[in-house]
């Protein structure tokens, strides 16, 4: 080892091959001294260069000089570079040894020899995939090898020492060299043969190793060629069945349309009268009167009713805001003719009268009675040839400002009643508050036997002579 100048301590150990020496065994050398001052150096972590003879530096009244390896450049270090960082990685640490110890065992980053360089294996890579590297084909056969040339050198110099072995035994005299030779050769082949044994039981376990991973990784490209078929199936089960969903989607939303026309004929029969008459009950009254002043809805339909089991088919139309002129002052109710299966053996156009009764649902019995006849020459009233005819009718029935009222007679419960009757028997219209006052729930019949029973009495009324006052 040469040094410039020795320090106070009392074990200095080299730079370059970390041996550890007494400071009294290390002589200093003045001449190397004198060498290093006119070298020119560079800084490996900047772009300074310079004399070495710049680096001096006094500490207690003693000259060092920085060695090239762990010391050099310490003062420039310390006052330029006081965080240097890893040109590799790019961590930063509190000092250049550090940093030193840092590249030498830690760096990832770092690009290391394989251990086996002198032998023939001369890649180089990173230091984490050393593991790696050493699994390599390249390296195993770099192992094999060196265990060739091993047992090769054996049995060369077991040969070698045997020939000599023979020599010596012509010349000596003396067995026991014989034997301590003899004994020290057969100790180093037994040494040679276990770390053979012991190098290819290794390269067998990492055969073992290779050949299950070649196997596993084969299971697994078949288990990934086995789930992309499977994704491919399920992706295209996927698809059909959107396109299947796609083309019933249409033929649901008719199925839900004839559902929803279904339900509507068997809530209208439900209500279904073969008379000439229907009473209309209106629920959830203020509900549908918001909507219709909102209009949201501006008119309602009633069930259809027939004039008999062969008869005409109609319905009643109501604007409970109004329609027309009417609208916001009065409530309009209207009647239409619906088509038929029998219209072509009735007569047209229709020309019977039409009653329209709002139920007055306390004792008094204040109904709200209107008439209209036909006119024959409207289209609302010939053979209808749609599903409805125009509606036609009273537009002003009735006053909203009452209806509005709370308390009003006509609306109990949130609901109306309107009775909607079509006079085939021209009754005098004298009558027709005494045909409305009678009971809804008598049979037809009845109500209208004891129409014409009212009917003859008061025509009987009517016949009888007024009597004639007495004279005094």
């Amino acid at each position: 080892m040469r040094i410039l100048f020795l320090s106070p301590r009392e074990i200095i150990k080299c730079a370059e091959c970390h041996d550890e020496t007494p400071k009294d065994e290390i002589m200093p050398d003045r001449g190397f001294r004198n060498d290093m001052k006119s070298l020119l150096i560079t800084c490996s972590l900047c772009r300074w260069n310079g004399l070495f003879k710049e680096y001096e530096f006094k500490i207690k009244g003693f000259i060092y000089f920085l060695f090239y390896d762990d010391f050099i450049f310490q003062e420039h270090l310390k006052t330029t570079h006081p965080n240097p960082m890893c040109e590799f990685c790019g961590e930063i640490f509190n000092s250049t040894i550090r940093l030193d110890e840092h590249k030498q065992k830690e760096c990832t980053k770092i690009t290391v020899p394989c251990a086996l360089k002198e032998y023939g294996c001369l890649d180089s890579v990173y230091r984490v995939q050393l593991q790696e590297h050493y699994l390599s084909d390249i390296h195993q056969k770099v192992i094999i090898s060196i265990i060739r040339r091993l047992m090769s050198r054996a049995i060369n110099e077991r040969h070698e020492r045997m020939t000599g072995m023979d020599v010596d035994m012509e010349q000596s005299t003396s067995s026991s060299m014989i034997t301590t030779t003899n004994e020290n050769l057969s100790t180093q082949w037994q040494e040679i043969y276990e770390t053979i044994n012991i190098l290819a039981s290794g390269i067998q376990t990492l055969d073992d190793d290779t050949q299950r991973l070649s196997s596993e990784s084969i299971r697994l490209q078949s288990s990934i060629e086995s789930l992309t078929q499977d994704f491919s199936s399920v992706k295209l089960s996927i698809q059909e069945q959107s396109s299947f969903l796609d083309g019933v989607k249409p033929n649901q939303e008719i199925l839900q349309q004839d559902v929803a026309s279904l339900k509507e004929k068997i809530d209208d029969m439900q209500y279904v009268s073969y008379d000439g008459t229907f009473i209309w009950k209106i629920t959830n009254f203020h509900e549908k009167m918001m909507d219709a002043q909102s209009e949201r809805q501006t008119s309602i339909y009633s069930p259809p009713f027939y004039s008999s089991l062969a008869g005409y088919k109609m319905r009643a139309r109501l604007y409970l805001n109004g329609d027309g002129n009417a609208r916001r002052t009065h409530m309009s109710l209207f009647f239409i003719l619906m088509r038929s299966s029998n219209d072509t053996i009735l007569k047209f156009p229709f020309n019977y009268k039409v009653t329209f009764c709002l139920y007055d649902q306390t004792p008094q019995q204040r109904h709200i009675i209107d008439s209209f006849r036909p006119d024959i020459k409207s289209n609302s009233f010939q053979r209808p040839r749609s599903e409805m005819n125009i509606a036609s009718g009273i537009p002003k029935f009735f006053p909203l400002a009452m209806i509005q009222q709370e308390g009003n007679p006509y609306v109990r419960d949130d609901t109306m009643f309107i009775k909607v009757m079509v006079d085939f028997g021209d009754m005098p219209k004298t009558l027709l508050p005494y045909a409305l006052s009678l009971n809804p729930g008598l049979p037809m019949h009845i109500q209208q036997l004891l129409i014409k029973q009212e009917t003859e009495r008061r025509a009987q009324q009517q016949s009888q002579p007024t009597p004639t006052p007495l004279a005094n």
